[in-house]
């Protein structure tokens, strides 16, 4: 248990440093002509994001459920994402956030991950949102949480996009790529 504890403490503590992050980054772009899309839905994306770590607490201490066998695997795994979720935002720089932050005219980076993946903090996110429960056998908040963070991407996503689309470079970008494959 004492492993769980230390696990969650730790993935918290770096969502909440994310959050300043990206209050910081948000205030930056603002300050260069950036604007919001999308802020109906961001309350419920929070709400998504806190309830997840809820949940999982919840289950792992009211079922008592245990460390998964595939525990190593799945440290792994994890260990692995957060190098990827770090070279995300290391990638993006100022243009990283937890909200859809525009700049009009700005170039789309297409760099780091995002040569490869056109939105790999999403998969990162996703593929915490199931590990996370499964490290700890928490097996409903796995399947509740994939389950609605893919309703919430299927909102987010084409808000993004269709932002990038109007403001930036975006389908140019996008356009190389396809035409590189």
């Amino acid at each position: 248990m004492l492993l769980f504890y230390i696990i969650i403490s730790l993935v918290i503590i770096q969502r909440l440093t994310e959050v300043f992050i990206a209050k910081r980054n948000e205030k930056k772009m603002l300050a260069q002509g950036a604007y919001e899309v999308g802020a109906s839905h961001y309350p419920y994306m929070v709400a998504l994001h806190i309830s997840f770590f809820v949940s999982l607490i919840a289950e792992v201490l009211i079922f008592e459920r245990g460390i998964s066998p595939l525990f190593p695997l799945f440290l792994l795994i994890f260990l692995f994402v957060q190098c990827l979720r770090i070279w995300c935002l290391a990638t993006l720089g100022t243009f990283w956030n937890t909200k859809i932050i525009i700049l009009p005219g700005a170039n789309v980076v297409s760099k780091g991950p995002y040569l490869f993946i056109k939105h790999p903090n999403y998969v990162v996110v996703c593929i915490e949102i199931v590990l996370l429960p499964l490290m700890f056998q928490a097996y409903l908040t796995a399947l509740c949480f994939t389950l609605l963070n893919l309703a919430m991407l299927s909102v987010r996503i084409p808000l993004e996009e269709n932002a990038l689309s109007e403001a930036t470079n975006y389908n140019e970008e996008f356009k190389k790529k396809i035409s590189a494959s």
